[in-house]
């Protein structure tokens, strides 16, 4: 099933940008949450993940990821988290973090 379609215009809004996962660790008294904070070249973030029942938080470490930077900030149990990753999810409920398969500096913009 296919989502709605968007303008070039819309999409041109989204600020996508690869990002270096410095830490990670489950965030205390969840189950599925963690807390990673990240690089995005000349600055760094908090964000949080419900990636626990998929990935060790030390796996997580160097990766480099893909992240939306300009979406709005949203406080998770009690975290402001400061942008989301993107994953895919497979039919199964298995999940995938979007990577980038070069060395490719944190900050670059995806397009």
């Amino acid at each position: 099933m296919v989502a709605s379609e968007l303008h070039v215009e819309e999409f041109q809004k989204l600020d996508l940008r690869v990002a270096e996962v410095l830490e990670a660790e489950r965030l205390e008294g969840t189950r599925a949450l963690i807390k990673m904070r990240i690089s995005l070249g000349n600055e760094e973030r908090l964000l949080v993940a419900g990636l626990a029942p998929h990935y060790e938080p030390r796996d997580l470490i160097g990766k480099r990821i893909v992240v939306l930077a300009n979406l709005k900030s949203a406080t998770i149990r009690g975290v402001k988290s400061e942008g989301m990753l993107l994953a895919a999810e497979g039919a199964e409920g298995t999940i995938s973090l979007l990577t980038v398969d070069r060395d490719i500096p944190p900050g670059s913009q995806v397009r």
